[in-house]
């Protein structure tokens, strides 16, 4: 594995940044840089730690952002595969602090610290001369715009598209139209690759006629949100769409608000989710980011799990939002690494989508109003 990463970060705070998307980030850099099998150290740390190794190693009594440890003294001598490129130590204190002071997240400034750390490894020096620290501040925002467009490019993650909120103006008015079928086809049509409906025990708006016509109209893949409950499961085994998704259902919700807890009602779901098997419908379980709640999908057998983004979407604060991201990204790798699939929604909008589509291991993402709307 040419990126090993160690945390040193003792503090009882939430870790500020999830160490897998920095790794993969960094396997990233390496490749962009011309380096896809260079071997690269990553130490993640606090103020006390960098402080004493800035200290050792640069004389200098004081906490800084990053440090870059060269493996070899000569760049030059530093090629072909495998090639041994050295150590990057990260403060997260000093980080924090500085994506504070920016306005910006605490990943985007671990982001830039890590291609500085790393063009140090590569044989640029900003404390050589002006001029090369102009030459330096120029290959950072070349790497920067370079990894922005890698994610572009290769990150081409699903769109399903949930309708529901057409049935909602309809049945407000209690008359045919707009038609959730009809906008189904259009988001088709637009390339969405995947059409959700909730078809709730009230049938406050998507109706049983609804899910009739979108079995038979639906060309992608058609996603069957629903409670656990007996009168729906039957429907679903009879409808037979491509998959179901379990979700929590209250009655006096507007939307379905918070992830289903999987781990207090195996039993009960574990049933679910063998019918469905019995008749090849995959099960999805819309759960919150928590571990529990993960290995009880796993433990009931679901083929997927959609983790609900509503708490990072509603943030009231960057920092907030920065500490419910990482949640997300921690539950989204936990999932994976159990076997499960991976997908996500709930309140994504043009502005908070980014992030969440960026993660290395969901496939798929939820979203209705924002689109809708």
């Amino acid at each position: 594995m040419p990126v090993y990463l160690t945390v040193e970060f003792d503090h009882t705070t939430t870790l500020p940044v999830h160490p897998g998307t920095i790794k993969n980030l960094a396997s990233v850099l390496l490749k962009l840089c011309g380096y896809p099998d260079g071997e690269l150290s990553i130490l993640l740390v606090s103020d006390q730690r960098i402080r004493a190794l800035n200290k050792e190693y640069r004389k200098k009594d004081a906490p800084t952002n990053v440090l870059a440890f060269p493996q070899l003294e000569d760049f030059a001598r530093v090629t072909g595969k495998g090639a041994l490129l050295g150590d990057i130590v990260i403060s997260l204190d000093t980080a924090g602090m500085e994506a504070q002071r920016e306005g910006i997240s605490v990943h985007h400034r671990v982001t830039v610290l890590l291609i500085h750390g790393l063009l140090h490894l590569l044989g640029f020096d900003h404390e050589r001369s002006v001029k090369e620290a102009l030459r330096m501040e120029s290959e950072e925002e070349k790497v920067l715009e370079l990894l922005n467009s890698e994610i572009r490019r290769e990150k081409m993650i699903n769109l399903a598209v949930n309708v529901d909120h057409v049935a909602t103006l309809r049945q407000a008015r209690g008359i045919n139209e707009p038609d959730p079928v009809h906008a189904a086809v259009l988001c088709e049509l637009a390339g969405a690759g995947g059409i959700v409906v909730h078809l709730r025990e009230d049938r406050r708006h998507i109706q049983d006629r609804d899910v009739i016509l979108l079995r038979q109209t639906v060309k992608t893949k058609l996603n069957l949100e629903m409670a656990a409950s007996e009168e729906i499961i039957k429907g679903a085994l009879k409808l037979k769409p491509d998959m179901i998704t379990l979700v929590p259902e209250k009655r006096q919700e507007l939307t379905t608000e918070g992830g289903l807890n999987v781990s207090g009602q195996k039993k009960k779901l574990a049933k679910v989710v063998a019918r469905m098997a019995q008749a090849s419908i995959p099960v999805s379980i819309f759960i919150d980011p928590n571990a529990k709640q993960i290995k009880a999908a796993k433990d009931i057998d679901a083929t997927f799990v959609e983790i609900h983004t509503g708490r990072y979407c509603d943030a009231a604060s960057d920092k907030e939002r920065d500490e419910e991201f990482l949640l997300i990204a921690e539950a989204a790798e936990t999932a994976f690494e159990a076997g499960l699939r991976v997908n996500a929604g709930h309140g994504l909008n043009y502005t908070t989508t980014q992030r969440i589509a960026a993660l290395e291991h969901i496939e798929e993402l939820s979203i209705g109003h924002a689109i809708l709307s």
